[in-house]
């Protein structure tokens, strides 16, 4: 059985170790209260850092769009100059089919049915060029151009008009017989007819090229 100073002793020691319970908890509260101002403090100073900091605005995809490859202006220039190079205008025609005034051509290897259905109008023109006031050079140049550009878009069908020769020195069609060898030096080119009345008669041909 305890006597009263054992049981003062006991007493005293769970006294103190409450109170030393008490001040951990304290200083827990303390240490807390510490750092939480702190955060405070901090994230109020950030604040006032970048008050007057403006916010980034990331520009829209559209404007990252790649540049656009340069074109290659001298080499179009060379590959045009050669196409036009290649026209002779001393060609002699080796499948030319004369009916009278009117001019037909069929390249070897085809049907003649083609050049029966090209004089009815079988195939829709989808193009034309008018060499009209043009020296030689330039037609020939502008019909080589011409011709290429139909190639590449997929044109099966077209008419150039020539003229009849009338404005030039001693009547005659010089545009109308170059022509002729352009176009059948032109391996794009499977036949071509003159064209009907409407569509320019003797001053025009229709022209058919390769799918």
């Amino acid at each position: 059985m305890l006597n009263d100073t054992s049981t003062n002793k006991l007493l005293n020691a769970k006294k103190r170790l409450k109170q030393a319970s008490a001040a951990q908890k304290q200083g827990d509260q303390d240490a807390a209260n510490q750092i939480s101002a702190k955060r405070i403090d901090d994230a109020t100073l950030f604040r006032n850092a970048v008050k007057d900091v403006k916010p980034f605005t990331a520009p829209s995809k559209d404007q990252y769009k790649p540049k656009p490859k340069p074109i290659p202006l001298q080499f179009i220039r060379d590959e045009q100059q050669a196409l036009v190079d290649s026209l002779s205008d001393h060609y002699t025609p080796a499948h030319e089919i004369e009916t009278g005034e009117e001019l037909l051509y069929l390249r070897a290897g085809h049907s003649p049915d083609i050049l029966s259905k090209l004089r009815r109008g079988h195939w829709v023109i989808q193009a034309k060029i008018d060499l009209h006031s043009l020296v030689s050079d330039e037609a020939r140049a502008y019909v080589s151009s011409f011709i290429s550009d139909c190639k590449k878009r997929g044109i099966r069908c077209v008419r150039i008009v020539h003229g009849k020769g009338l404005g030039s020195r001693n009547r005659e069609p010089v545009l109308k017989n170059k022509l002729r060898g352009w176009l059948m030096q032109k391996d794009e080119v499977i036949a071509y007819a003159q064209a009907k009345k409407q569509d320019g008669g003797s001053g025009a041909v229709i022209v058919l090229l390769k799918a």
